[in-house]
């Protein structure tokens, strides 16, 4: 097939980002977060691009699809994304475009290609875009009765002590653990306070804010459509190996400055150790919620189980992060090898899914 592959890269941005955040102190995501970690990690501080991929994941996924016999065009999702796809007219859309503006940033290119009437990867721009905004995901989960922690949003701080805690604070539009620090685990009211001003400050959007559930962490890769949907072993997050004096939670600050390529965390096990009866629990609500969200080909949701071991759905991402270096600890790859796929085996399958879908759909 004639493919095109849609994508955001992070490219030599990365060198400016790291140039700024050395020399602006007094940034405002800086303001919040650990001295140590201003001192140590100066450039990884800017999270502005965290969900982009490297030209190392493009790479690796169009050359997955080109030694499977297609054709790839590198597409860029930028303000050309259009006319470029019109004029190409492709068989055939590999979508890993997260998008830069606005909330429903990632629906953008599966708009464009719904109005192209050209068929693609993964989940339509309904799903993707309910899926961004968590709180609507939450709903909808909460609607059919889907275990998930109960939430409110808000942009404004409060001044009542009528709340519980520990809370949850991130971002409602972000993911990749964009906006999810240390600090998000708010366990008074001026922890909480201090969330939603530096949500706001940072992110110009309101707080999400929930109930914190603090059992065991796992995330779950999916695959596939209708009955048929796989659920690829399940990974389990072992937080115990987060650093002393942070909170266990897989923050920005663990994922990325903690766990790297040249110093990884031995924070996952695949399969999960756990019992059969929680293991079968957490395929039935990925499953369900798979299904009521109508997510198509793959997804990555991340579960934590509530104190009656009760696992909770805490995210839904239709566009699953896939980094080619095992190195690197990236999930949706790492469940993907121990069902017995490579890396080249797994994009393939993804498409091997949507093709097929596309064709029943047709």
């Amino acid at each position: 097939m004639n493919l095109a592959l849609t994508y955001n890269v992070k490219k030599e941005i990365e060198e400016q980002i790291r140039s700024s955040a050395k020399d602006s102190k007094n940034s405002a995501t800086q303001k919040y977060i650990n001295k140590e970690l201003v001192e140590n990690y100066p450039e990884r501080l800017d999270d502005t691009f965290a969900e982009w991929d490297s030209m190392e994941t493009i790479d690796a996924v169009k050359n997955a699809l080109e030694l499977g016999g297609h054709e790839v065009t590198h597409i860029e999702a930028d303000d050309n994304a259009y006319k470029k796809l019109k004029d190409l007219k492709p068989d055939f859309v590999f979508n890993v475009a997260e998008g830069f503006y606005g909330a429903s940033r990632e629906s953008q290119i599966p708009a464009m290609l719904e109005m192209l009437n050209i068929p693609f990867t993964g989940s339509d721009s309904i799903t993707i875009g309910i899926c961004h905004d968590k709180s609507r995901c939450k709903e909808i989960l909460s609607y059919y009765k889907i275990p998930n922690s109960k939430f409110f949003i808000s942009n404004i701080q409060f001044d009542t002590n009528n709340l519980e805690f520990p809370k949850f604070v991130k971002p409602l539009h972000e993911g990749s653990s964009k906006g999810i620090y240390n600090s998000s685990l708010a366990n008074n009211l001026k922890e909480l306070n201090n969330e939603i001003a530096r949500i706001k400050e940072c992110y110009n959007q309101p707080a999400l804010i929930e109930d914190f559930v603090s059992g065991k962490e796992f995330t779950v890769a999916m695959l596939g459509n209708g009955e048929n949907v796989k659920v690829l072993p399940v990974v389990e997050v072992n937080l115990d190996f987060v650093p002393d004096g942070f909170n266990k939670i897989y923050s920005y600050e663990v994922k990325w400055f903690f766990d790297t390529r040249e110093n990884q965390l031995d924070i996952f096990t695949c399969p999960a150790k756990i019992s059969e009866e929680i293991y079968r629990r957490i395929e039935e609500v990925c499953r369900e919620a798979y299904k009521v969200l109508r997510i198509r080909d793959w997804a990555r949701i991340d579960i934590r189980l509530d104190k009656n071991n009760i696992p909770n759905i805490i995210e839904i991402n239709p566009l699953p992060g896939i980094l080619p270096d095992p190195r690197d600890n990236s999930c949706y790859p790492k469940a993907a090898r121990h069902a017995g796929m490579d890396y080249n085996a797994m994009i393939i399958a993804v498409l091997n899914e949507a093709v097929k879908r596309n064709s029943q759909d047709s």
